[in-house]
């Protein structure tokens, strides 16, 4: 399956491991490849950035979505995650509270719903007849698991996921072209 990605499909998948390093997971998430997506110069980070007003904090949002840390519960206690996150980088650095995680060294092993976003977009592709895979494909994957992090994460972004969709289409159509 791999021959058939485009490079932006493969620097995405590369990425996302480097993502998943960087917070210091021993596996790559279905979040971890929508980071990479918005990282990565290709259709996909077009997309979202035509259809999000900024990915910084959509990206802010996927590694929270990722760690399982609900900024409403935080909230309901007193604490605002996000005003907690921002100190830390603006003090330490991007990624400060990330950093002391202890991370596998070499290959990341995929997660069964990350593997189901690589074998949804084949079928976005071969659906829409391309004999490629592009991030763009990716990204569209994403969109298919509804109760996912990487969709609660954009939803949350204020992202219409239909308007996602359809621009990730165009995008596409105009590399096939």
């Amino acid at each position: 399956m791999f021959e058939r990605f485009t490079g932006s499909a493969r620097a995405a998948v590369v990425q996302a491991q480097q993502e998943a390093r960087a917070l210091g997971h021993d596996r790559i998430e279905a979040g971890h490849l929508l980071l990479a997506l918005t990282s990565v110069e290709g259709g996909a980070a077009r997309t979202l950035d035509a259809c999000l007003p900024g990915l910084d904090g959509l990206r802010a949002r996927v590694r929270t979505e990722i760690d399982g840390l609900d900024p409403d519960v935080l909230a309901s206690i007193g604490v605002d995650l996000s005003a907690v996150r921002r100190a830390a980088e603006s003090a330490f650095g991007e990624g400060a509270l990330d950093r002391g995680r202890k991370g596998r060294r070499g290959h990341l092993r995929f997660t069964r719903e990350a593997k189901k976003v690589l074998e949804l977009a084949l079928r976005v592709a071969i659906h829409n007849g391309h004999r490629f895979i592009s991030d763009g494909h990716i990204l569209i994957a994403l969109l298919m698991l509804p109760e996912s992090a990487p969709v609660r994460a954009l939803l949350h972004a204020g992202a219409d996921l239909a308007a996602v969709k359809s621009t990730a289409l165009q995008e596409i159509a105009s590399e096939a072209a």
